[in-house]
């Protein structure tokens, strides 16, 4: 007979064996993972917003509220966030189109750019930014629905400050039956040499979309890794911009942004009618500058070559399914989010709480076979 004592240590082993065995993608993430060249990814943020009902419950995104004049605007109008301005529209009680919101727009969280007020000086504009400031290096990704109504910009971004940031940009002023621009923008030190204008740098492009955005959700996605931003649309690659000194080389974070100036050099408008932005989800597979998570890491990943240590990213082909879209930590053949900080929106809770995270610096390059693997030096 095994004493209570003992038992009590032979059951903690078992169960602590029971949870390494369920655990899986415990070394990480790879993007890109059949090609001549992949990347690692130790940490995970997904969100489904076709499921949130309440922003203020969700502790992985901050909802901005700040007020800005028309000056450092660089537009006839200032601009102010708003919490009201970031509205949800959960997935309906049809559960056959779970596409559709409640208010019978697509669903997710609606960004909102207001019609201007009487005389006011200011446009109520929309950001949500996510929590987590340590994102160095990754692969970004989020489905948006642009509104048709002329005069916003509608960007998805990572930012670390106004010389290290990488934007994807649509202005809905230029969209029209043959025109479906996308602006495709590094900041860096050299833009600010021009005011903060990239368009007089290498490092502005703009690519013309083989869909209209405005009509369904789309995926759009950028990888970011040493020297290097590769830009993607439903999947498909459209672009990369390549400099070893002007590509972001801080840790920063995700932003969803939705606004207007009235500047008609870009984001036109004021937008004569409200216009909502929809994002559906968020899917960022990034490492860490934070050393806390880069030494939970070491400690969890013992062996990347054992099975399902390391997951494959699933890469979106063609306009997602708004309801088929796959996230790891939906995923139920096992924990597949190990020690992560996901929001788990059903329970208004942490899944796989981990250590709290704030910026560090540290990049995390680690060269392994013929594979590049952007991690951590451990």
């Amino acid at each position: 007979m095994i004493a209570p004592t003992a038992w009590g240590i032979f059951a903690g082993v078992i169960s602590l064996q029971a949870l390494q065995v369920l655990a899986n993608c415990e070394c990480g993430y790879t993007v890109n993972a059949n090609g001549t060249e992949s990347a690692l990814y130790t940490e995970v943020l997904e969100t489904d917003f076709s499921l949130t009902k309440d922003v203020s419950l969700d502790t992985d995104w901050v909802v901005q509220e700040w007020k800005v004049d028309s000056g450092p605007s660089h537009g006839p109008y200032g601009r102010e966030t708003k919490r009201a301005n970031v509205i949800p529209n959960p997935s309906g009680n049809d559960k056959t189109k779970p596409q559709i919101g409640t208010n019978g727009s697509p669903a997710g969280i609606e960004l909102f750019v207001r019609k201007l007020q009487g005389n006011s000086q200011y446009v109520g504009v929309a950001e949500i930014d996510s929590a987590r400031t340590d994102m160095f290096y990754g692969s970004f990704r989020a489905g948006i629905n642009v509104p048709k109504t002329k005069g916003t910009c509608a960007a998805f971004f990572w930012y670390f400050n106004d010389t290290q940031e990488i934007d994807m940009e649509i202005l809905t002023a230029q969209i029209n039956d043959t025109s479906r621009p996308l602006h495709l923008v590094l900041h860096s030190p050299l833009s600010q040499q021009y005011g903060g204008d990239a368009s007089q740098t290498p490092y502005y492009q703009i690519k013309n979309l083989d869909f209209e955005p405005s009509n369904d959700m789309h995926e759009y996605r950028f990888d970011w890794s040493p020297g290097r931003v590769d830009f993607y649309a439903d999947g498909k690659f459209i672009q990369s911009m390549q400099d070893d000194i002007y590509v972001p080389s801080a840790p920063g974070k995700i932003i969803m942004s939705h606004w207007s100036n009235g500047n008609s050099k870009w984001s036109g408008g004021p937008p004569d009618q409200d216009a909502a932005m929809t994002v559906s989800y968020v899917k960022a597979y990034f490492n860490s500058s934070n050393p806390t998570r880069k030494l939970d890491y070491k400690r969890r990943c013992k062996d990347r070559t054992a099975l399902n240590m390391v997951c494959k990213i699933p890469d979106q082909q063609g306009p997602p399914n708004i309801g088929s879209v796959p996230f790891f930590y939906k995923d139920t053949t096992g924990d597949m989010t190990p020690n992560q900080t996901i929001y788990a929106r059903t329970a208004a809770k942490k899944k796989n709480v981990a250590a709290s995270v704030t910026a560090g610096w540290t990049a995390i390059v680690v060269p392994v076979a013929a594979t590049l693997w952007f991690m951590g030096g451990f």
